[in-house]
């Protein structure tokens, strides 16, 4: 099939035609530079969807959530997109697509679209293209976004910069891991969801939760949004109806405060970084191929050490690329 530029498939993609969705994503992700004009536009078109992120620790549930929210989305006829951040595969890179095979139930269904995508190496807990991903999904109609990451920990909290409502999943049996985690994913939060609400243990993680929510009200400052701690059971059909609730008044509030405003301001500038990060790294990578040989060399020879070598190759590659912009 012969190429088609990626400026041509937008057309297609504000049809919801799920083929030019995939393809521009696989650009995006692959970083094809031809995509970029096309990217942009997609960005200037976008902003309609409500993004939830959806994160937790290994094991919360996250993906059987992420399910049974879609499929509560679509009794309601709306379409869904999902973006699922898997692990990379230590041998090809691409993404072991766990979160794909967890939601077989949607696959027959043209209003939910899903995406795995992996992390290549990326910390925060999210794929460099995932905000891309999401722009694409918006533009093709899709009305609500889950973007849902790898299991994290304490510092992989950039979801919460990329989503207009994030939403954190715990699961009874944590006890003292809990404890360990709070400082990082559990402040993040929007929402609160205590998963598999089935087991005898999940007052003793509601009750925990409820606690430290109350401890920092006294001692935080004072917020328009008082966050919620939803117990959900997967297995049982309960609390879906409730978080979703929960999620569209999140969203009524954002619309209406000083501090949603401020919220999609950081989500602007957490984008112009990633981007800006991206771009530079890219550069440096092609820029430093002319200079690593030798400076590795001198490396491995002892007679250089790594810090005067990473200046040299640093410096040496900011030249070249600056000269190349004076051309």
């Amino acid at each position: 099939m012969a190429y088609i530029p990626s400026l041509n498939l937008i057309e297609q993609i504000e049809q919801g035609n799920p083929w030019a969705l995939g393809r521009l994503i696989s650009r995006a992700e692959a970083g094809v530079e031809e995509a970029r004009p096309a990217l942009a536009e997609i960005y200037r078109r976008a902003g309609r969807a409500h993004v939830i992120g959806l994160t937790g620790v290994p094991g919360s549930g996250k993906s059987t959530l992420v399910c049974k929210l879609a499929q509560v989305l679509r009794e309601r006829g709306e379409k869904v997109g999902i973006v699922a951040i898997d692990p990379s595969s230590p041998y090809s890179g691409g993404a072991i697509l766990g979160d794909r095979i967890r939601m077989t139930e949607l696959a027959n269904d043209p209003g939910v679209f899903i995406r795995s995508m992996a992390t290549h190496g990326a910390t925060g807990g999210m794929a460099r293209a995932a905000l891309d991903a999401v722009d694409i999904l918006d533009v093709a109609g899709y009305q609500t976004i889950i973007l849902e990451t790898v299991g994290v920990g304490q510092d992989e909290v950039e979801v919460a910069h990329a989503s207009d409502t994030t939403v954190v999943v715990s699961a009874p049996g944590l006890g003292d891991e809990i404890q360990a985690i709070k400082a990082g994913v559990l402040e993040i939060a929007d929402i609160h969801v205590v998963s598999k609400c089935d087991r005898d243990d999940a007052l003793r993680t509601l009750t925990d939760l409820k606690q430290m929510l109350t401890l920092g009200t006294l001692t935080g400052p004072r917020r328009d949004w008082a966050i919620p701690v939803i117990a959900v059971s997967a297995y049982k059909d309960e609390g879906i109806e409730a978080l979703l609730d929960s999620v569209a008044l999140h969203k009524a509030t954002q619309a209406r405060t000083t501090a949603g405003q401020e919220r999609r301001c950081r989500v602007a500038e957490f984008r112009l970084h990633k981007t800006a990060q991206t771009l530079l790294l890219e550069r440096f990578a092609k820029g430093s191929q002319a200079f690593a040989p030798q400076l590795s060399t001198s490396l491995a020879t002892r007679v250089n050490d790594p810090y005067a070598a990473a200046q040299q190759l640093i410096s040496l590659t900011i030249r070249k690329e600056y000269r190349n912009d004076l051309a």
